[in-house]
């Protein structure tokens, strides 16, 4: 079987993270029996700095605030995808209203039975539904599992399967967990929003003197010997749609860009583009809340990426049966410099290791999308510590 090896380390040489998040590529990728629900996640080892920031320190123009429920483990569950039904609970978030129809089957929040590919009971307006993302069954790639008449299947907070009706809808409606996108919640802006954030990303790399990454992967300019990190959640979306959708950041100025860098400008798809965006989407997110497997994969949905994999219930979503993500490769050796109390009411400005001061010196790995998620989730606790640590401004 035909690898390679991607590492993020190269990515973020030119930064204090000097990571090595692999990729293994161009192999045939192996099955996994279990299903993935961010319900049944485990704790992934987060230590906090002090005080914390209230999930709105550092960034600019953020959306809703929330919290994310449950993490980025695996959970189990049955299979029974159902051929030519349309049982996406995403429909109900995503889709316009096109009106009513007779043969329309299924709960209010989707995932019926639908020969139009139109949910029962949608609203004339996306925002409107915004509520009605809630933990499903999904495979090693994020996709839905649907059940054997054609519905997503909902789980409560342990990862077990809901019961249904015969409609499809859940019997016990509280038992189900919702999603919240907290700050990522500006996906859903008019497409000119996130346009015009990426448009001043452009600017401001081309007109740098230099561009790195910072220890969570956001991108860094330096120009005339000031340093500017990319703090905005919406430009960091914006950031994670583009490289995600096309592989490149266009007008980008490739020449200000070193070579670990140069996916970002190289106008084809790639692998490093998937490691990239690992960054972007920590700089989107919350600060506080782990990141979820769901979250993650409805955010795709609402920013309408396209992916290579098509689900039973016709929509498109990444391939991540090739990601592998282990934290301790991915961090070691990487250091930041913040604030350490050295005696009550003192503080220094120290160098301390990632491994140990985010982490508590505690490994996690994994694969596919959870193992994405992980990587992810990890990029945006590294990214709260040195939130919380910093020496004021």
């Amino acid at each position: 079987m035909k690898t390679c090896s991607v590492s993020l380390k190269t990515l973020l040489v030119a930064s204090t993270a000097v990571c090595a998040l692999t990729l293994g590529l161009g192999g045939a990728a192996s099955f996994s029996p279990f299903m993935l629900s961010s319900a049944q996640a485990q704790e992934s080892g987060h230590s906090g700095g002090k005080g914390g920031s209230g999930g709105s320190g550092g960034h600019e123009d953020g959306g809703e605030e929330g919290g994310h429920e449950g993490g980025s483990e695996k959970g189990k569950g049955g299979t029974g995808e159902a051929g030519g039904h349309r049982g996406n609970i995403e429909d109900k978030v995503f889709d316009e209203d096109e009106g009513p129809s007779d043969e329309a089957k299924g709960p209010h929040y989707g995932g019926g039975k639908d020969v139009q590919g139109k949910p029962a009971g949608a609203g004339s307006k996306k925002g409107d539904l915004f509520g009605d993302m809630v933990v499903i069954l999904r495979d090693e790639n994020g996709v839905p599992v649907l059940t054997p008449e054609g519905y997503v299947q909902p789980l409560d907070a342990e990862g077990n399967p809901l019961p249904l009706n015969e409609e499809g809808e859940v019997i016990n409606p509280d038992a189900m967990i919702e999603v919240e996108l907290g700050r990522s919640n500006v996906a859903r802006s008019p497409s000119k929003v996130l346009e015009g954030q990426l448009d001043e990303v452009i600017a401001a790399i081309n007109a740098a003197d230099s561009v790195t990454l910072d220890e969570s992967g956001r991108i860094v300019t330096t120009t005339d010997g000031e340093e500017a990190t990319v703090d905005s959640p919406i430009a960091n979306l914006a950031l994670y749609k583009t490289i995600l959708n096309t592989g490149t950041i266009e007008g980008v100025d490739a020449s200000k860009l070193p070579a670990e860098l140069a996916n970002l400008a190289d106008g084809v798809k790639t692998d490093a583009d998937l490691l990239s965006a690992i960054g972007f989407l920590a700089g989107a997110t919350d600060k506080e809340g782990a990141l979820s497997v769901d979250e993650i994969v409805y955010l795709n949905s609402i920013l309408g990426i396209e992916g290579t994999i098509t689900g039973a219930d016709g929509r498109s979503y990444i391939d991540y049966s090739n990601f592998t993500y282990d934290r301790s490769s991915t961090y070691d050796g990487v250091t930041v410099t913040v604030l350490v109390e050295t005696s009550p009411g003192v503080f220094e400005m120290q160098t301390v290791n990632v491994m140990d001061a985010v982490f508590g010196g505690a490994d996690a790995s994994g694969e596919d999308v959870t193992g994405y998620t992980q990587a992810a989730d990890d990029a945006r606790s590294v990214l709260l510590f040195v939130h919380d640590n910093s020496a004021p401004e």
